[in-house]
Order: structure tokens, then sequence, then C-alpha cells
């Protein structure tokens, strides 16, 4: 039982590689493998979170900023404003069309975007210095 136990361990280091050579090439089709691989081509998007549509989209608020000041969303669209600040915050549409309410340190609250496109300018209506506008596209 001994002598066993050098030819499993064999087996396990042997079988998981014999496994792969064979999936690897020929995708199932019963076609032998020449042993060559095509090359796999790999494409990136580099996308904004701010303008893609299926990324969450982000305000935060630090250092009496917030982060991105200019934000593109689609009609309806969720946004969640993190207040990262040691004060609170509110992020307010000029319009009053939307508005977090105020955000104590360290929450997060969240406003629909209007249905209407256009820029919408926001204050914090706390500290009206700061400022960014939603681009609803």
């Amino acid at each position: 039982m001994t002598r066993s136990r050098p030819l499993r361990a064999a087996a396990a280091l042997l079988l998981p590689a014999l496994l792969a050579a064979c999936s690897s090439a020929g995708g199932g089709s019963g076609t032998p493998s020449t042993g060559a691989t095509s090359p796999v081509q790999v494409s990136t998007v580099a996308t904004s979170p701010t303008q893609s549509s299926a990324a969450a989209l982000q305000v935060t608020v630090k250092d009496f900023v917030f982060a991105p000041a200019s934000l593109k969303a689609g009609p309806g669209r969720t946004v969640t404003v993190t207040n990262q600040d040691t004060t609170a915050h509110t992020l307010t549409a000029s319009d009053r069309s939307f508005d977090t309410g105020t955000i104590a340190p360290g929450a997060t609250a969240t406003f629909t975007a209007p249905q209407q496109t256009g820029d919408h300018p926001y204050i914090c209506t706390i500290h009206p210095f700061m400022h960014g506008t939603l681009t609803v596209a």
C-alpha cells in the first residue's frame, strides 16, 4: 500500500494538467487539437461612472466640495450622495426639483434625477458657495 501513495500523488498532480490540455482546445467538437492556441483578444472600453448607464451614479462631498462637480445622468436615474466631510451638507437643485435633505457627516442620501433634460445646477443650502451641475440627457 505504501507504493500506491506516490502513484496517487503523481496522478493528482498530472490529472489537472491533462484535463486542462483536453479542454483548452477544440471546444469539445471532437476535432483533434494541434497544440496551437489562437490569441485571445480582450477589449476594454473606458467608461466614466458619471456617463455609464450601468454604473451607479455617485457624488461625494468632502472638504466642502462636490466630486464630481459635473455629473451626467439619464432621466429618473438614482444618484447617491455620500458626505465624507466633518459637517452636514445638502445637495439641492437650484429650482428645488431634487433635494437630498440634510446629510450628516459619514451618511449617504439619494435623489432621483429629473425627467426634464438639460443642465440642473445644484448647491448645498447650508453652504451656498458649494455648487455643481447635473446634466440630464
